[in-house]
């Protein structure tokens, strides 16, 4: 027989299977011996009834950004965004947290998942109140103990953060006319607390150095000044917000991102129709040239070049694009042009 592949925080080993009785017969989930709610997995939420499989039913949201999983049929979880299989909510929670919070040391899968926007320890409750209620006392265990309390802990510290919102986001005022500067002070990321739809998402966020955390960066930069030269003419060529792409390599050697060509988008931000021709048209030329798509540059024609709520959702996105299903490192880079300096 072949190796059995590496199983993952919620894989039973057949002792402990809820779908299996001493003897070896099948017995249904939650009719036989007492699980304790570690035993209780999506396989038996899912034999009993009281979930159901479906694309997009499973959900994370994490420091202002969401993912969504689809739930197959043997409790499996698919990652949308890439395709990937997740054996369990907590493999699947913790990679998506540390995407975003590389220090981040488990993902709370069961107090994070939300199925139809519920969380899933919901699901573990009901099931003990249905088919165990006499069982159901003290039967949280160690480790489900300290996730809901790191959960519990993280929506805490997102509500105290969100409750002085009013006291970061600038009050409405009429739309500024074309060309007039706007006077946007940036603010610290760690004060801005949960997301919510009330959020500006033109709301400027402060660049930390890593020397200033005392962590080393994760990678360098090599970049032509061909790049530089046409990046800033394209910048300031309109005063309307522009993008492009960068390409170049990726050497997972020298831990080196080479950027060798930029790639203006023409076309303004706003027209959907027709940005898919031209970034197809964009990544042709990366085929033909040999090069990867590496990053991509925005301009902010009269603000500085601080990253908008908005810039880093869309840095968040392009990141999770680039690395796929790879479970390597690929780094994207994102550049931000701002406005000249007047004299």
């Amino acid at each position: 027989m072949g190796s059995e592949p590496a199983l993952e925080e919620e894989d039973l080993s057949p002792a402990e299977d809820p779908d299996a009785d001493p003897l070896g017969g099948r017995v249904p989930a939650g009719r036989g011996a007492v699980l304790t709610r570690r035993g209780i997995t999506l396989r038996v939420l899912l034999k009993d009834g009281l979930i159901e499989p479906g694309d997009s039913v499973l959900s994370i949201h994490y420091l202002g950004k969401r993912f969504v999983g689809d739930l197959l049929c043997d409790g499996k979880i698919r990652w949308v965004e890439t395709g990937q299989l997740f054996n369990s909510p907590s493999a699947w929670a913790t990679h998506c947290k540390k995407l975003i919070n590389p220090a981040k040391k488990s993902g709370c899968g069961w107090a994070s998942v939300k199925y139809r926007g519920q969380k899933l320890v919901q699901y573990k409750t009901s099931w003990l109140h249905k088919y165990q209620p006499a069982a159901e006392t003290g039967l949280v265990s160690e480790g489900e103990e300290e996730e809901l309390g790191e959960e519990e802990e993280e929506e805490e510290e997102g509500s105290r953060k969100t409750g002085s919102k009013s006291q970061l986001e600038p009050e409405s005022s009429p739309p500024e006319k074309r060309g007039e500067r706007k006077e946007c002070v940036p603010v610290r990321y760690h004060t801005l607390g949960s997301r919510d739809s009330g959020r500006d998402p033109h709301t400027l966020v402060e660049l930390t150095a890593f020397s200033a955390i005392n962590r080393f960066q994760p990678f360098n930069v090599a970049m032509s000044s061909n790049v530089l030269l046409l990046l800033d003419f394209h910048c300031h060529l309109t005063r309307s917000e522009v993008v492009g792409y960068l390409g170049g390599r990726w050497d997972t050697n020298t831990q080196l991102l080479t950027v060798l060509r930029a790639f203006p988008c023409r076309s303004r931000l706003a027209d959907r129709d027709s940005a898919p021709a031209v970034e197809e048209e964009i990544c042709q030329n990366l085929f033909m040239r040999g090069l990867s798509l590496v990053g991509w540059y925005h301009s902010h024609p009269f603000s500085p070049p601080h990253p908008s709520l908005q810039d880093i959702d869309s840095q968040m996105d392009y990141q999770l694009k680039l690395q796929g299903s790879s479970n390597g490192f690929q780094p994207c880079l994102g550049l931000l042009c701002g406005e000249r300096q007047r004299p």
